[in-house]
């Protein structure tokens, strides 16, 4: 395995090179980089929207949510009778499990 090189040695020999091979060097460098950048940013953009969709789906499910619970309130309704209809659903149940 070859050992790893420091800035320097690099620095070093890219001085050595013709002023035209230079430019060649910078110019190979760059689009490696913007190659990889780009690749990088298509990635991340990608996460970020799937994160969007996420959250999307999710505002959407909370605001059913919200509706059904607004549906539920609408209306008149009768705690007293509520009670003693389940009062009366759980004493037919308990009756039921004893027999």
């Amino acid at each position: 395995m070859a050992e790893p090189v420091t800035l320097e040695q690099v620095e070093t020999l890219v001085v050595q090179l013709p002023p035209k091979d230079q430019l060649k060097l910078l110019a190979h460098i760059s689009d490696r980089l913007s190659d990889t950048l780009s690749a990088e940013s298509e990635v991340g953009s990608d996460q970020e929207q799937q994160v969007r969709d996420e959250r999307l789906q999710l505002a959407k499910a909370l605001c059913e949510e919200v509706e059904d619970v607004a549906d539920d309130a609408r209306g008149e309704f009768d705690a007293a009778e509520d009670i003693r209809r389940m009062r009366e659903e759980r004493v037919a149940q308990v009756c039921r499990s004893d027999v």
